[in-house]
C-alpha cells in the first residue's frame, strides 16, 4: 500500500480552500473553489492533502449527510489489485463500511474505518492522470 492522501472531509468547502491554497501557499492540482473536491500536491513524489464535501462523501459511503459530522479526515491508500487487498484485509478481521466499487471512471475505491472511526479508502487506479486523456470515454 503506498499513502496517496490525507483528505479532509469539510462542511464549508470554500472558505477550507481558500486557507489551503492562499494562507498555506499550496497549488491546487485545479482550481475547485465552490468544491466538492480539491486535491494540493506539496511536491513531487509525496502525499497530497485533499479537500472532499462531507455531504459528497456520506452519499457515496450511502449514509445520511449529517452522519459522517464527526469524521473530519479520510486517508487514502492506493493498492495494485483492489479485490486482493480487500479480501485479504477480511481476513485480517476488517469489516468494510463498502466494498470495491467504481469511483468516477479512473478509480475503484472500497471504504472501512478504524477503531476510532476514522475511514481510510483503499484506492485501484485504472487509469493514471497523465493517460486519462488517452483511455477510451
Amino acid at each position: 500500500m503506498e499513502l496517496t492522501q490525507i483528505r479532509l472531509l469539510v462542511s464549508d468547502f470554500a472558505p477550507v480552500y481558500r486557507f489551503y491554497r492562499d494562507v498555506l501557499g499550496l497549488k491546487p492540482q485545479f482550481e475547485a473553489e465552490g468544491g466538492p473536491y480539491a486535491k494540493f500536491s506539496p511536491g513531487t513524489g509525496q502525499a497530497a492533502i485533499a479537500l472532499q464535501d462531507r455531504a459528497q462523501m456520506a452519499g457515496a459511503l450511502g449514509r445520511s449527510a449529517a452522519e459522517p459530522e464527526g469524521c473530519r479526515a479520510l486517508v487514502v491508500l492506493r493498492v495494485d489489485d483492489l479485490n486482493a487487498a480487500h479480501a485479504e484485509l477480511i481476513s485480517r478481521g476488517a469489516e468494510f463500511t463498502r466494498g470495491p466499487g467504481p469511483m468516477g471512471d479512473r478509480i475503484r475505491a472500497a471504504y472501512l474505518e478504524d477503531p476510532a472511526g476514522n475511514l481510510i479508502e483503499l484506492q485501484e487506479w485504472l487509469v493514471l492522470r497523465d493517460q486519462a486523456g488517452s483511455a477510451p470515454a
